[in-house]
């Protein structure tokens, strides 16, 4: 499977293991970043995730920072993409059945090694159940809340 992998600072050396375990897993690993653990900002490396698997460039995401929040809801901004925030393996399995998540996020400050990769098990080997599911994730594509007029745009 092609997964893309980003993250922050604060997990940049979870996301160096969890690359390579995924490598040695037999995987094709999209390492979007960073390249250090220098600080930079969540959002842009969720928002290079988010890209590459509402392109088809990857068919699966990681996406970690300290807590796992920030990214997620950063990943989450794009309606292609249904990015979970797990810290178990039931939690991760249960994206992927009932939500068809295509992203799942960690917090590196808060999931260790083994408990990430015993998510990340869970959450590629689980299948979505479709059935009575299915709607409700199409309904996840489209937002209920009306688009700003133009006159209520900001503008720069």
């Amino acid at each position: 499977m092609r997964i893309a992998i980003a993250s922050d600072h604060a997990a940049f050396a979870l996301k160096v293991v969890l690359a390579a375990w995924l490598r040695d897993e037999g995987h094709e690993v999209i390492d979007l970043g960073p390249d250090s653990d220098a600080r930079v900002d969540y959002p842009d490396f969720g928002y290079k995730l988010t890209e590459a698997v509402a392109a088809g460039n990857a068919e699966r995401g990681v996406a970690l920072c300290g807590s796992g929040i920030g990214i997620s809801i950063a990943v989450n901004r794009n309606p292609a993409v249904r990015c979970a925030l797990v810290g178990e393996p039931l939690s991760a399995a249960l994206a992927r059945e009932h939500n068809d998540a295509n992203v799942v996020a960690l917090g590196a400050r808060l999931t260790g090694e083994d408990m990430a990769k015993a998510c990340i098990t869970a959450f590629l080997t689980t299948g979505f159940a479709g059935g009575r599911h299915t709607d409700r994730v199409a309904k996840l594509g489209h937002s209920p809340f009306p688009s700003p007029s133009p006159s209520e745009e900001h503008t720069a």
